[in-house]
């Protein structure tokens, strides 16, 4: 996955879709795809955002904090690890 590509998974708990980010060279993180405003799938990542179409709140691709609401909390994170040329989802970070 190039900087500042994603890649789209399934929360194997849940089931909804998670978006793993590169944003810069060797670190990787997990974003839930569920908006914390109401529940609406996000777009995929694209120009360092992700977008929600249902009311429009953007958060930051890099970290999940909300860009604009009317969102107030951060997209859900996860954690991912490397090992070789494999990413693999851990849990949910609290």
């Amino acid at each position: 996955m190039p900087v500042g590509g994603s890649a789209q998974v399934k929360d194997p708990a849940s089931g909804d879709a998670v978006y793993i980010v590169q944003p810069k060279a060797g670190q990787y993180c997990g974003l839930s795809s569920v908006c914390t405003h109401s529940g609406c799938a996000v777009d995929a990542p694209k120009n360092g955002q992700l977008y929600c179409p249902c009311h429009g709140s953007r958060f930051d691709a890099a970290t999940g904090a909300v860009v604009n609401g009317p969102a107030v909390k951060p997209l859900p994170r996860y954690t991912v690890s490397k090992d070789g040329d494999k990413l693999t989802l851990g849990p949910l970070q609290s």
